[in-house]
């Protein structure tokens, strides 16, 4: 069964065109499913843990990345997580601005996701985890006066540094770069002045400083904080332009 999770966003008039859109190409691919909208809804882990219960396989989200740092979240975060990882395909719809999740992931914009959803070219994808948060592709930072514990030896970052933790790329452009992007490890880049590029890759690090570590352009946390992958994987329906 599908299940579509809406934003509680998507409620504006501005949306009903494109929403519309969506569901008539999702019919006419024999995709259709139940809609959970989150406009009411407080608790939304409880919720779709109860629909995975019910019978749900596909669960897409629809909105941006917020939407789907929500419903991954919910996924890893359950006691029954590791029946959910393997069980369970996500996949994104994307609608409106901040959507580096898609495009991290290679799925195009609104009708043209459809089709990927009824592709189903699948990855397994590892989750990041923040402390007790997780995110999808990056948590990021723009910061002086910063730490980082790798390992047995640490970083001092004393100037305005943009610093991003990667778990799976957004950037097209780093495909260039002489980079290794292990799947299974902590990608850290940090982009100092003059556009100098430090790049590193571990099991885990700790970001120190008074600060806070923003998580796929969707939430923030405060540091110190602890960031490493979680253990099992979830599996995702990519395009075939995606960054990893």
């Amino acid at each position: 069964m599908n299940l579509f999770v809406y934003d509680d966003f998507l409620n504006k008039s501005r949306y009903n065109r494109v929403l519309n859109k969506i569901e008539i190409r999702l019919t006419d691919l024999g995709l259709n499913g139940k809609i959970i909208r989150l406009g009411s809804i407080k608790n939304i882990n409880s919720l779709v843990h109860q629909e995975v219960r019910n019978g749900a396989k596909n669960i897409i989200a629809v909105g941006n990345n917020e939407t789907a740092n929500k419903v991954v979240s919910a996924l890893v975060d359950d006691s029954l997580s590791d029946l959910f990882l393997k069980n369970i395909l996500f996949s994104l719809i994307p609608i409106g601005d901040n959507q580096s999740i898609a495009r991290s992931l290679g799925i195009e914009k609104e009708e043209e996701a459809c089709n990927t959803i009824l592709a189903r070219r699948i990855e397994k994808i590892n989750i990041g985890l923040a402390g007790k948060s997780f995110f999808i592709n990056k948590a990021e930072i723009i910061k002086p006066q910063i730490g980082l514990d790798i390992n047995d030896f640490k970083i001092e970052i004393k100037e305005k540094n943009h610093l991003n933790i990667y778990n799976l790329n957004d950037n097209p452009q780093l495909l260039n770069k002489d980079f290794n992007f292990n799947k299974e490890k902590v990608k850290i880049l940090i982009n100092g002045k003059n556009n100098d590029l430090s790049y590193f890759q571990c099991d885990q690090v700790k970001v120190n400083g008074d600060a806070q570590l923003t998580l796929d352009n969707a939430k923030s946390i405060n540091l110190p904080t602890n960031i490493s992958l979680v253990k099992n994987k979830l599996n995702v329906i990519v395009g075939k332009n995606r960054l990893f």
